[in-house]
């Protein structure tokens, strides 16, 4: 009798650390809920923070060191003129509801995103080609009006995913996709749950459901963390907690790097902010160092100009405009403001632009500028007021989207900022092969916009991740906006 106790005992005892093991479930937090899930018709990142790698793939991805690596293209060739790039697709890639994906599927995606109809946040990506020819079901051919150097890059991002025209309509809310993960469900206001593809062509993953939990509030999402309702926040929004948590052994905790500019834009097409001295003004009233002490516990790098740290073309251009108030008074004056300026600032949820914003407005009042704080929620409200009707004066936001320098030169981006020569300058880069001039193009126009302050530069956001201890394949840094779990699983 006791023999066979002792025996069920450790079979007990065996089957439940089998069953730690083989762990397949992932619950990972978000601070923003998503407003659709289609990557291809929508600016916001939380769209592609669930679905880019996971749920949609593209022609190439890019991978977690920034590297771009073949997806659904397993190679491509590009003619020595720079014209012609032809990508072999891979065989017997499907769409989540069984449809076989082929160069159609690619040629209707690209063309779809650049129509004139389309509401794709990045149509610049496609604006160089100039046709789209599908020889066989694995070969598609894109011949461009002029050369790209940046084109097999551009189409890393989620906007540039592949999407089926049967199921094209219904991305918004029930995404149909090539990844590991299909769509299963979207309690909004709570979450969205991924399970894995069968049917997925590639590596599969370790994975069996994703479940994406949508926190706003900081505190919150530690606690959640530390009650073990959520596994991982990949960009946990409470910086002065995260020493704490790096000392917590049922934690890992990292201080990653994201591609985001953390700026405070200004609606150049209205004064006082069409007056490039009241812009420079501006700037020199702002200790960006304390800024991101005081909003981010130190993370974070000051930045003078649109242009990530991270990448090799990078010059920091904080010492064009640095912190002076007597600079800023004087520019003030001579601007017409001596006696002062009251103007708003609409500030989405955020923690980062929140904090930054509470801190810019005790920073300009030294200089006679009152900056009236407006909350506003941040993806819907701010998209339709700030990024498509342009009603404001100042706003922030994390720009997140990589080497995405060229905003500065769109005719309808919010920021209405109009420079012939920086325009000029950004079509020159597109047109750029060659790598070394196409970098010292970059350092040009960051040069630019550092003495011309279309917007405030702040800081380059972090990525402070903490998840479980177990858990392993989570991004590091963030080389694109994405929550890519496609590598994660747990360990013993």
């Amino acid at each position: 009798m006791l023999k066979r106790l002792g025996l069920a005992l450790m079979l007990s005892v065996s089957g439940l650390a089998s069953a730690e093991a083989a762990k397949t479930s992932l619950v990972l937090g978000m601070p923003i809920e998503p407003t659709g899930l289609d990557p291809t018709v929508a600016a916001p990142t939380a769209i592609r923070e669930v679905t880019w790698a996971n749920v949609f793939e593209g022609l190439v991805k890019l991978d977690r060191t920034g590297k771009v690596v073949p997806l659904l293209a397993r190679s491509w060739t590009v003619s020595p003129d720079g014209l012609t790039y032809t990508f072999a697709l891979h065989e017997g890639v499907t769409f989540h509801d069984g449809e076989p994906m082929s160069s159609a599927d690619v040629k209707f995606s690209f063309d779809r995103a650049r129509a004139p109809t389309s509401t794709n946040a990045q149509k610049q990506i496609f604006a160089p080609i100039d046709a789209i020819e599908t020889p066989d079901p694995k070969t598609v051919v894109i011949r461009l009006k002029q050369p790209s150097g940046n084109f097999v890059y551009f189409l890393s991002w989620g906007d540039a995913s592949i999407v089926s025209p049967k199921s094209v309509e219904g991305n918004r809310a029930t995404p149909v996709g090539t990844g590991p993960f299909r769509f299963k469900s979207w309690a909004r206001g709570d979450r969205v749950e991924l399970a894995a593809y069968p049917g997925y062509w590639g590596r599969k993953p370790a994975l069996e459901t994703v479940t994406f939990r949508f926190i706003s509030d900081p505190q919150a999402q530690v606690a959640a963390l530390k009650a073990g309702d959520v596994d991982a926040f990949p960009a946990m929004g409470a910086p002065e907690l995260f020493a704490d948590l790096k000392k917590d052994t049922r934690f890992t905790a990292v201080a990653g790097s994201t591609e985001g500019e953390v700026v405070a834009g200004m609606n150049n097409g209205r004064k006082p902010f069409d007056d490039k001295r009241v812009r420079q003004a501006l700037m020199h009233a702002v200790d960006r160092k304390a800024l991101v002490e005081g909003a981010y516990s130190g993370f974070g790098r000051p930045i003078g100009s649109h242009f990530s740290p991270n990448h090799p073309a990078f010059v920091d251009e904080t010492g064009v405009m640095p912190f002076d108030q007597a600079k800023a008074k004087a520019l003030l004056g001579e601007a017409g403001y001596g006696s002062g300026l009251s103007i708003t600032i609409k500030t989405p949820q955020m923690a980062y632009a929140s904090r930054s914003a509470e801190l810019l407005a005790a920073m300009l009042s030294e200089v006679g500028v009152e900056l009236k704080i407006v909350p506003t929620e941040f993806p819907a409200k701010w998209i339709e007021e700030v990024f498509k009707a342009k009603d404001y004066d100042m706003t922030i936001v994390a720009h997140t989207e990589p080497l995405d320098i060229d905003i500065y030169g769109r005719d309808t981006y919010y920021f209405n900022y109009k420079n012939e020569a920086f325009r000029t300058l950004i079509a020159d880069i597109a047109k750029t092969p060659d790598e070394a001039a196409r970098f010292d193009k970059y350092r040009q126009a960051e040069k630019i916009l550092a003495e011309d302050v279309p917007a405030l530069f702040l800081f380059q956001l972090p990525k402070l991740g903490i998840w479980n201890a177990k858990l392993k394949g989570l991004w590091e840094n963030s080389p694109i906006p994405s929550n890519d779990v496609t590598e994660v699983s747990w360990s013993d």
